[in-house]
């Protein structure tokens, strides 16, 4: 079995005005203990293990992770190195624009990243000025230039679409000229006005239109035509990763491309993982678990906990859960159907649960199969199940039919 790792960097030089996440702005003096403590949750769940583990992703996502020197970078893979068997691993960086030197990006590809993310958000200043950003796309091309100078030849650029008051034409020109960097990966979302976030207070006060969920959906069906043009291959709904086989697309319709993000489907495989960090996730063992939210609390409780935990839990988790049988089977749908070409395989899930997929979802599928929202695509002796071009605009309807 191989294990993917996450570990979150909560630190921030300013919180986006759009942005839920755990993270902090005007903490960066806590980021060596912090650097220490992750180190620590390393040794302590690998020591924990019943064996060696075998890992073959390795993610650092925040927050912005740039704010680390590559030596504290160093450090972390270093003592991952030392506590796990490593499976030629997609290592990957999200960092923000204007964070980053040459120098640094360089320093990172020589210690071993693979794999570089960049949150550009969008091309035009006043949208980027709206989100509360710290850079412009001077930075963006300019790190972008510097990430394959520094011998990247993977990278990803991250968009949000729906702004308030964007229009069409504004959404196509960032996304054309995102492209025109020519990533190998490209991740669109839909902006969500979250509670709590100050998009959301503003929102409430009326300070701020609410996004326009039709005009949404036209830039969502504008992106993946445009994209299919320029040759890249939508395999998740919010994902596409440029096709460098252009036989192979054309023979095979469910396989997902090579550039796809390997750490991003082992979440929706549903398949374990381990994370590391304030507030990090994990699910590995039956369990799903998370750690203290707090940085101080977490650098705490790695600092103070010594005595041995069952695998996989560490001396930070503050909740866990026991997945039962079918609640697994209804999180393995509903993270499967995003896989817009790979889907949820017939075959795959009798394997994996010992009973037939229409036996424990018929209902729930026939339903969806009659609304259009998904469709049976046969593959040699099994059949795959997946959202339609429209169901994909209605994803959650249809994962909520797989909740009780």
């Amino acid at each position: 079995m191989h294990y993917s790792l996450y570990f979150h960097i909560p630190f921030c030089v300013q919180r986006c005005a759009y942005c839920d996440f755990n993270t902090y702005a005007g903490q960066e003096t806590l980021i060596p203990a912090y650097v220490s403590a992750l180190c620590r949750e390393i040794e302590f769940v690998a020591n924990s293990a019943p064996g060696r583990l075998t890992a073959h992703t390795i993610f650092f996502g925040g927050g912005t992770p740039s704010l680390l020197t590559p030596k504290q970078f160093e450090q972390i893979l270093q003592t991952i190195h030392d506590h796990f068997d490593l499976s030629d691993p997609e290592t990957s960086l999200e960092a923000n624009p204007g964070t980053v030197t040459f120098a640094s990006l360089r320093e990172l590809r020589a210690i071993g990243f693979n794999r570089i993310s960049f949150g550009i958000q969008s091309a035009h200043p006043e949208e980027l000025r709206q989100l509360e950003r710290i850079h412009d796309f001077f930075d963006v091309t300019q790190s972008v230039k510097w990430a394959r100078q520094a011998g990247f030849e993977n990278l990803n650029l991250d968009l949000i679409f729906g702004l308030p008051e964007q229009t069409l034409s504004r959404w196509q020109a960032s996304l054309r000229r995102g492209v025109d960097l020519a990533p190998e990966h490209l991740s669109l979302y839909a902006l969500t006005v979250e509670h709590g976030t100050p998009f959301g207070r503003w929102a409430a006060r009326g300070l701020m239109p609410m996004p326009d969920p039709d005009l949404a959906a036209d830039m969502y069906e504008w992106a993946g035509d445009f994209l299919s043009t320029r040759g890249y291959e939508q395999y998740e709904i919010s994902n596409w990763a440029q096709s460098k086989d252009e036989g192979r697309r054309m023979k095979d319709e469910i396989s997902t491309p090579p550039l796809a993000c390997r750490h991003n489907l082992q979440y929706w495989r549903n398949q374990p993982y381990l994370g590391f960090g304030a507030g990090a996730h994990s699910c590995a063992t039956g369990l799903r678990y998370s750690d203290a939210l707090r940085i101080k609390t977490y650098i705490e409780r790695l600092a103070s906990h010594s005595s041995p935990l069952p695998f996989p839990l560490m001396p930070a988790t503050v909740n866990q859960t026991k997945t039962s049988l079918h609640a697994e089977m209804q999180e393995t749908m509903m993270l499967g159907l995003r896989l817009t070409r790979e889907g949820v395989q017939t075959s795959g899930f009798r394997e994996r649960f010992g009973c037939d997929l229409m036996d424990v979802f018929g209902k729930e599928i026939n339903d969806l199969l009659r609304l259009g929202l998904l469709e049976r695509v046969r593959v040699e002796t099994s059949e795959v199940l997946r959202l339609t071009k429209h169901g994909r605009l209605l994803g959650n309807q249809v994962f909520m039919r797989f909740v009780d």
